[in-house]
Parts: C-alpha cells; sequence; structure tokens
C-alpha cells in the first residue's frame, strides 16, 4: 500500500514521494549519499533499526517507507548529538504517514551505555568523514562531518554491542575513507557482505562506496552503481534504485 502524502510546506527542504524532508535547520542537507544509501541498505529480518547521526531524519524515512511496504510491524530509533537536527528530525517524523514507528532523541553515540540496550536488525549511518584541519562553513556543518565527533573505530565498536548477530550495518563513504574503514573493520572481526562503488558517471572512477558489515560468516558480493549514464541521463540502474521515492522518476 502506498502511504499519501501529508500536507506540508515544501520550503526549506526536499519533497520525495511519499513523504517531505524538511533540512534547513540541519548541518547536512538532503543528498544523493545520503538517498543511495536509504534506498541502497538491506532490510533486516529483525525489523528493528538504528539510524546514527541522523540529521533532517532522511535514513530514518527511507527505511520506514520500505519497511512499511513489506507490511509487518517494525520500529526505527534515530540519534544525533545536534539538538536543531534532531527537533527537525522528529518534525519530519511526525509529518510523515509512519509517525508512529519513530522515536527521535538526542544522543551521543559514544557516551550511550550499550549494555542494556536492544539489539537492531539494522543500523545505518552516513558517517563523518572530513579529518581534522578541513575548513568547514559553520560549527553544525562541522559536528556533522568532521570524523572527530564520531571516529570510526569507535563507531564500530559501538554498533558491535547493538547489532543483532545476524543484522547488517550499512554506510557510505568516499572510496579512500571506505578503505580505511575497511581496514579497522576487518580488524574488528567484521565481515564485509555487500560492496557497491559508485561512479558519476561512465568510465569515470568510483567516487562513493556504499558497505554493509555483518558479524556472521557470508559471502561477499560486489556491484558496481553509474548515477548517469554517457548521455548525462540517470542510469537504468540508479532509476531503479531510486524510483520509489525520487518524484522525477
Amino acid at each position: 500500500m502506498i502511504a499519501s502524502i501529508p500536507s506540508l510546506p515544501r520550503r526549506g527542504g526536499f519533497t520525495f514521494k511519499q513523504f517531505f524532508v524538511g533540512h534547513d535547520r540541519c548541518g547536512m542537507k538532503v543528498s544523493t549519499d545520503g538517498v543511495l544509501l536509504g534506498a541502497w541498505a538491506p532490510l533486516p529480518v529483525t525489523r528493528r533499526v538504528l539510524d546514527i547521526g541522523t540529521g533532517s531524519g532522511l535514513l530514518a524515512l527511507m527505511l520506514a517507507q520500505r519497511l512499511h511496504a513489506e507490511d509487518g510491524p517494525f520500529e526505527i530509533d534515530a540519534i544525533d548529538i545536534d539538538r536543531s537536527a534532531v527537533q527537525q528530525a522528529q518534525e519530519n517524523c511526525e509529518n510523515s504517514p509512519w509517525k508512529a514507528h519513530f522515536n527521535v532523541w538526542q544522543q551521543d553515540l559514544l557516551t550511550w551505555d550499550t549494555s542494556s540496550a536492544q539489539r537492531y536488525g539494522l543500523i545505518i549511518c552516513n558517517p563523518p568523514y572530513f579529518q581534522h584541519g578541513k575548513s568547514y562553513r559553520d560549527a553544525q556543518r562541522e559536528r556533522a562531518r568532521d570524523s572527530r565527533t564520531l571516529d570510526h573505530p569507535s563507531l564500530l565498536q559501538q554498533v558491535a554491542n547493538l547489532l543483532t548477530e545476524d543484522g547488517f550495518f550499512s554506510v557510505i563513504l568516499p572510496t579512500q575513507e571506505a578503505e580505511q574503514f575497511a581496514e579497522y573493520a576487518r580488524s574488528a572481526g567484521w565481515i564485509l557482505s555487500q560492496r557497491c562503488d559508485v561512479s558519476e558517471r561512465e568510465g569515470r572512477p568510483a567516487k562513493r562506496r556504499l558497505l554493509t558489515w555483518r558479524r556472521c560468516p557470508v559471502k561477499g558480493e560486489a556491484q558496481r552503481l553509474m548515477i548517469r549514464d554517457d548521455q548525462g541521463q540517470y542510469s537504468t540502474e540508479f532509476q531503479c534504485l531510486t524510483k520509489e521515492f525520487y518524484l522525477a522518476l
């Protein structure tokens, strides 16, 4: 069943087929990276999802649409350290067709006592990756994108404490940072389940990498995705992946 789009203001955000994402008070805006990750990440058998660094709530909303389409109960928790982002994510989730399925709160993953937390079948994150010394437009964007706010080894450790035994952990990173992330993950016992190299066009090198990690033994799968074809149009693969979300597809 396709949920109807509520009557919402369309300024300061991005309109998708089934929901609207306001992002004018967030450090990071709606981006192709986020949409790719939200559309590509595997759906969990255990229908509990954690969105780390939720920002506007984009990933949480995309996962809600996908889980709703499969029927059955589900729950999505979304956390962020930025108060303004949390408030905006709460508004976006409350104004969506799936508002009863969300819990959004201000929380630093690194200070979260995970010993008594429930486990998640999918944990998803568009993690910070810029290194110290990068120049930022504002402090809010720095919190969202500087890896000092959430370094990758610490991220992997906390996720391991929160994931079910058969759960998935999905991220998107620039290719160079993805290589370093993979070194951290493998040394910590993670196993790569799915990988998708994303290039802007045919013949160009991949600039982004989608990764799904697991704690249990699996056979890895590798893919490649081009966003645009040699005519400059959205590729068939990109359209198939994102057509349930973008209005223009």
